[in-house]
């Protein structure tokens, strides 16, 4: 034993990251996070805002910023193993394919892009490179999710029938998801929580969205979009998933999933910040459990760093990311057209390991903001993508 192993002084390799994009997920949430992973640190940002970069770098002891016109620099600089990309929506392929090109492993939030055409350009590329690629599913690690969903395959629910779910926050105008179209609105920004927990939930693939329906609140004071959608997908076995989207509506996230022997509740279903809860009915005996908050955020990037260090392939990889794409394009065809749209056969190559996903890692607190906000009205702190 050497005498730094006697003296307990052996360091842990840990996955070295440069985050792209510092609004608000990033500062809020994924940020604070980063050091009790104990496998995971941050070396750089990636930002258009020298001010931000500062005042965020003294806050975490970081002092490489780069420029988004710089990035080609950073890639090629070996100071950094991996990306985490919070960047809007339409911009995630334009930092993801550089860096799969140049080995580096990517985090990238959800959704994985904003078509399956730029999804399968991601994916075609990580398909030849050795860096690993994840879409950040945060709930894909959080227990109340992962005891949901060990319920519903124990089978104490029943054949499942439905699932149905509300989400629903007010976005100030002032947001840049208020002034962004489409590509910012309630489908590609929400979306991805209803429509990936319908595919857990039932364990497959829909394969048509029966409708899309649009309104818009012109006093909501926000952009060329529809700030408000009710959808619903058909799936396999005569399964239904209905859902409403709002960017105008109270802070609401629930869903509840029927079977012919009985139900489950989430609510809250898809937040950070506070508690999960569920209430299960069997029959007529009901029960309540609310689930110890935990950091969804760094329970995420130790996953993810895990798998790089011991060279595992993360569960809500590329084509996870793709499987919720295409259904949210499908949804915004539908909502143009007024037509329902059969979805292309597709079939998922892995579902979520409840054993060898959960964290725990023990919540953390927001730090000051520096030169953003949450994007919703009140102070309630919505799950952003």
């Amino acid at each position: 034993m050497s005498l730094a192993s006697a003296l307990g002084l052996t360091s842990v390799r840990k996955v070295r990251y440069a985050f792209v994009a510092l609004g608000d997920i990033t500062q809020e949430a994924m940020l604070p996070g980063v050091a009790h992973t104990g496998n995971s640190e941050l070396v750089a940002f990636v930002t258009g805002d020298p001010e931000k970069a500062r005042g965020v770098g003294k806050q975490y002891g970081v002092t490489n910023s780069y420029g988004y016109e710089q990035f080609g620099e950073l890639v090629d600089s070996g100071k950094i193993d991996a990306l985490y990309i919070a960047t809007p929506n339409w911009r995630h392929a334009e930092f993801a394919i550089p860096a799969l090109k140049a080995g580096i492993h990517v985090l990238v939030e959800k959704p994985l892009e904003i078509s399956t055409a730029k999804c399968r350009e991601i994916l075609d590329v990580a398909k030849g490179s050795p860096a690993k690629l994840m879409v950040a599913y945060r709930l894909h690690f959080e227990p109340a999710t992962l005891a949901t969903i060990d319920l519903i395959r124990s089978g104490k629910l029943g054949d499942l029938l439905t699932f149905a779910s509300t989400f629903t926050q007010m976005v100030s105008p002032e947001n840049h998801r208020a002034r962004s179209g489409i590509e910012a609105g309630p489908i590609f920004d929400m979306g991805p929580y209803p429509v990936n927990a319908a595919r857990y939930v039932f364990g497959s693939e829909p394969t048509e969205v029966v409708s899309a329906v649009g309104v818009r609140h012109p006093e909501a004071g926000l952009g060329d979009f529809d700030d408000t959608v009710a959808v619903t997908l058909r799936f396999p076995g005569n399964r239904l998933a209905q859902f409403v989207l709002s960017y105008v509506g109270n802070t609401l996230d629930t869903y509840t999933v029927v079977g012919t022997k009985g139900s489950v509740e989430v609510n809250p279903g898809y937040m950070y910040g506070k508690s999960l809860e569920r209430t299960v009915t069997i029959g007529g005996s009901k029960t309540h459990e609310s689930f110890k908050n935990t950091d969804h955020f760094g329970g995420e990037l130790r996953y993810f760093s895990d798998c790089i260090l011991n060279d595992r392939h993360p569960e809500c990889d590329g084509e996870e990311g793709y499987a919720d794409v295409r259904v949210l394009e499908g949804i915004a065809k539908a909502l143009r057209t007024g037509e329902s749209v059969h979805l292309d056969p597709f079939d998922r190559s892995r579902r979520i390991d409840t054993d060898a996903q959960r964290q725990t890692l023990r919540a953390k607190a927001s730090p000051e903001l520096v030169n953003t906000s949450n994007p919703g009205k009140g102070k309630e702190k919505v799950p952003k993508n």
